[in-house]
């Protein structure tokens, strides 16, 4: 038998090839897949817009069913209009609003010339508060400006909205305002 150059390095080279994969450990036989359970195959799905930056994507929080309503997950709701399922940084943290043990959860009041917070009650928190508005609108209200129209307002107090709550919501709540008096009223929602 003659042995080509050619044919010798085709026998050695696929001779190294075998040898070389023999060695990684390969196994030709089938394989059995294990399917990990999902964590949210018991959880109560819900969807909710993003609170941060006013564009308005959807998410979709998971939350146990256990009782505790624990946020298990929160992904982007690939059905939204604006996001169609992508979630930036700050949407993808969304559970640490509620799941953040540096969370304020009572209310908390800090006297004036105080240095020290205090917590206090939510009934004494929302009754100040009203007290202060009504004392503050009553005080600074105007029925009549100087040329004697009517334009019964305040200009002593003034609202700054956020982006939590939807266009609806900020339109009842400017409404409630407007019926207050306020004439600065401002409101960041775009969705």
């Amino acid at each position: 038998m003659e042995v080509t150059r050619r044919t010798f390095i085709k026998v050695t080279g696929a001779a190294a090839a075998g040898l070389a994969v023999s060695g990684l450990g390969f196994d030709l036989k089938p394989v059995k897949a294990h399917a990990q359970m999902l964590k949210t195959v018991y959880a109560k799905e819900t969807t909710t817009i993003c609170c941060y930056c006013a564009v308005g994507c959807g998410a979709i929080v998971h939350t146990s069913k256990k009782g505790d309503g624990r946020v298990i997950n929160i992904e982007g709701d690939p059905g939204h209009v604006i996001n169609r399922g992508a979630l930036c940084s700050k949407g993808a943290s969304l559970s640490q609003l509620v799941e953040n043990t540096n969370r304020a959860t009572e209310p908390m009041y800090r006297a004036p010339k105080s240095k020290e917070w205090r917590t206090v009650s939510w009934d004494w928190a929302l009754s100040e508060i009203a007290k202060r508005v009504q004392a503050t609108r009553d005080a600074t209200f105007t029925a009549k400006n100087a040329k004697g129209q009517l334009v019964n307002r305040t200009t002593a107090i003034a609202s700054v909205g956020s982006a939590a709550i939807d266009n609806e919501e900020c339109w009842i709540f400017q409404a409630l305002l407007r019926a207050m008096g306020l004439v600065y009223v401002e409101h960041q929602a775009r969705i």
